[in-house]
């Protein structure tokens, strides 16, 4: 039961949960910040710790969360990255299909990296919003991939990517045929209603405790 949201039919639940994809990534962090809901990623230190990055989740993340939270009252876990799959050191000079992919390391702005990854991929490779969230997907696993791996890997996704993810409301809509001239006009009408909804929930958060999604450090 949804108690967050049960006052509504499930219509309106069903609604809710859809047009939360029309928010930005401002509006999405305000209602996570009001209710802790975490959206920062940490690492795990050597030394079992956790220590803040600068890098948030990617907003199908944070959606699902959120999405979470209204369902259950549970606030899963920030993503935390083990220490296994984060290295800062500089990459080898000569680059092999062998080595791993650590974050850490993933620069879009390293000539070198990315040329290699366009030497795996038959010159395919992008570092686009397919790239990150499949090595995001690796590091949450605790698994640093081979560059041979993450190329391959990157390569089957980009194949069973048939359209836009539903957090990328524009984009959706427009391979839907949806996004007309007023779409901006309409986004910020579908996100005004939403947020005035959230901007009602005051339930008493539940602490997730056997989360099952890969989110946390393990």
């Amino acid at each position: 039961m949804a108690f967050h949201i049960s006052k509504l039919n499930q219509q309106k639940q069903r609604e809710l949960l859809r047009d939360l994809n029309y928010l930005n990534t401002a509006e999405i962090k305000s209602f996570c910040k009001r209710h802790s809901i975490p959206y920062t990623i940490a690492l795990e230190t050597q030394d079992g710790g956790r220590r803040k990055t600068r890098d948030e989740d990617r907003k199908g993340v944070m959606l699902r969360r959120v999405r979470h939270f209204l369902q259950t009252g549970a606030v899963l876990k920030e993503t935390c990255f083990p220490s296994t799959v984060v290295c800062f050191g500089v990459l080898p000079r000569k680059l092999t299909a062998a080595d791993k992919l650590f974050y850490g390391q993933y620069d879009k702005s390293n000539p070198r990296l990315i040329a290699f990854l366009r030497a795996l991929t038959g010159d395919a490779f992008e570092d686009g919003a397919i790239a990150r969230i499949l090595a995001r997907t690796f590091w949450s696993r605790g698994h640093a991939p081979t560059l041979e791996e993450y190329a391959a890997a990157w390569l089957q996704a980009r194949s069973e990517h048939k359209r836009p993810n539903p957090e990328w409301a524009f984009l959706a809509d427009r391979a839907d045929k949806r996004a007309g001239a007023n779409w901006k006009q309409m986004r910020a009408r579908k996100a005004k209603r939403v947020m005035e909804l959230l901007n009602k929930i005051t339930a008493t958060k539940i602490p997730a405790r056997n989360a099952r999604r890969a989110l946390a450090c393990k």
